[in-house]
């Protein structure tokens, strides 16, 4: 039985219109009406699987990570932003306590060693990318980075990484969204002296861009009050629309430099990870209300950015808003649907739900990986990825708004 009513039925009893303002830089200020409590049809309510098969993934990590991926590639290359939940292997390089390069991560990986995924196996982007028939690009901060391995594209996911630079800063160094921005500017200057301008410029239209951030700016900075001052200078609403500013600018400048396809993913029901539930927050069965319903506020700012910055602003791409939290509350909702049996704490971890001290060095992990949600304290395994990557790939618009990642890569410009 899944996490009673993980995202919808207290929000059906307590709904309550505000206004988001989402300000983007040459684009009006616009006035979002949305439900605090996050029951848009488009973002935060489950919805049913449409796509078949979706658990295929569940065994075995599919050979993407690194491996060529099957079929013809559907885009020129993938660049990968974000944070833990698509970091693989950025961290390894950097002086930061937010790491995942030791056994049990990757315990269901092609080498059954770790990589620096944050997983048991794949992330979501390694299946994302195999469904285009793109291997999984390297890390950024890997300096074999270079040359001939770039023309396929690179990941600059960093864990602990947010939207807002000081998020996460007490994990150490990490790639925020705007050095990971600087860091594909680094790659564009290697890429310039590999193709002339209007090669380069046909390469990066036809690229495609993934990114994943947000659940950090609130686990790692708006939900820590003892460690960052956030939650008191701003209410959700507000401080909603102060990461949705820095998100924005940061998009216009990745299309002023020639990326086109932009594809955005929403923040997962943050409330039901066993971090959160191992706080004592919540009732049995039951996800943390409060943090489901920021997030939800977050969501609907994310909705109303994505169709400014498709209202004819930016001519000549397309940005796509990729229903996590929808997608992840219908699996937590009916897990039998999907094979899972344990949704409510982590495969492997300490203390309560299993989240309340994460994956650790040499932690013997459960054995029926493929039965269980949650890897550790903040994320999925990969038999999770996997539903979720073919999902905003091929399934509808409450998975994929206003279209889907294959269709996406269908469009030229």
């Amino acid at each position: 039985m899944g996490l009673a009513a993980v995202v919808s039925s207290s929000r059906r009893r307590r709904f309550m219109c505000m206004c988001l303002m989402v300000v983007l830089i040459n684009v009006n200020v616009v006035l979002v009406c949305s439900s605090s409590t996050g029951t848009s049809t488009t973002t935060n309510t489950t919805t049913s699987s449409t796509v078949a098969d979706e658990d295929d993934g569940d065994s075995g990590s599919g050979g993407s990570q690194g491996g060529a991926a099957a079929g013809a590639a559907q885009a020129s290359a993938l660049f990968v932003f974000g944070d833990s939940l698509v970091d693989n292997g950025n961290n390894n390089f950097l002086n930061s306590i937010a790491k995942s390069n030791y056994f049990p991560y990757g315990i269901d990986s092609d080498t059954g060693a770790p990589t620096g995924r944050f997983s048991n196996g794949n992330t979501f982007v390694d299946y994302l990318g195999a469904w285009l028939g793109i291997a999984s690009p390297p890390p950024f901060a890997d300096p074999t980075t270079t040359g001939a391995r770039i023309l396929g594209g690179v990941n600059y996911a960093s864990a602990a990484a947010g939207i807002l630079d000081e998020t996460g800063q007490h994990y150490g160094e990490r790639y925020s969204l705007s050095q990971q921005v600087i860091n594909f500017e680094t790659t564009l200057s290697q890429l310039r002296t590999m193709m002339s301008g209007p090669n380069l410029s046909n390469y990066l239209s036809k690229s495609i861009a993934v990114f994943v951030f947000g659940s950090n700016d609130y686990i790692n900075n708006y939900l820590m009050p003892t460690m960052y001052p956030s939650s008191f200078n701003y209410n959700p609403t507000q401080f909603a629309n102060l990461v949705l500013n820095h998100y924005a600018r940061q998009l216009v400048a990745l299309y002023s430099v020639g990326l086109r396809k932009f594809v955005i993913a929403g923040v997962g029901p943050l409330g039901c990870i066993p971090n959160q539930l191992a706080t004592g927050q919540a009732p049995p069965g039951r996800c943390v209300d409060y943090v489901n319903q920021i997030i939800g506020t977050f969501n609907q700012g994310l909705v109303s950015l994505v169709n400014i910055m498709n209202n004819g602003t930016h001519p000549g791409s397309m940005f796509v808003y990729g229903n996590s939290y929808g997608a992840s509350g219908d699996i937590l909702n009916n897990p039998g649907k999907y094979g899972f049996k344990v949704v409510d704490r982590g495969c492997c971890g300490i203390g309560r739900n299993q989240g309340q001290i994460t994956c650790m060095p040499w932690t013997a992990p459960c054995t029926n990986r493929n039965q269980y949600v949650f890897w550790d304290a903040f994320h999925p395994t990969q038999a999770v990825d996997a539903i979720l990557a073919h999902r905003l790939y091929a399934g509808p618009p409450s998975d994929s708004y206003p279209i889907n990642v294959q269709q996406l890569a269908l469009i030229n410009f």
